[in-house]
């Protein structure tokens, strides 16, 4: 199942505050690149009747049907990168063909 970690959840609800959009769930889509490397898109979007709705660590979330085998095992997080101070969102998925787990 699709996970939030608490940390991306916490940036979620800023982002909603920050754009007036407190309430609205979080729409993900997600497709496979021919490198086999997935592509990922969110954003704040009514639900629809076909939706698959879930909520993870409180944030509800909403997905199109088709999109769901490919994000099921995928995680979302909001971390630093490398030595910058800027964080972001970063999905870890063992589907996509650059994931590497965690030592």
């Amino acid at each position: 199942m699709f996970k939030i970690t608490t940390q991306a959840a916490d940036q979620v609800r800023a982002a909603a505050a920050q754009s007036g959009t407190e309430g609205m769930p979080l729409r993900l889509a997600a497709r496979k690149k021919d490198d086999g490397s997935i592509e990922y898109i969110m954003g704040f979007d009514e639900a629809r009747d076909e939706d698959i709705r879930i909520e993870a660590e409180g944030i509800p979330v909403v997905m199109a049907p088709e999109y769901v085998p490919l994000l099921d095992t995928a995680v979302l997080d909001f971390v630093q990168l490398d030595d910058s101070e800027e964080k972001q969102f970063i999905f870890v998925n063992p589907q996509d063909a650059n994931y590497v787990p965690a030592e």
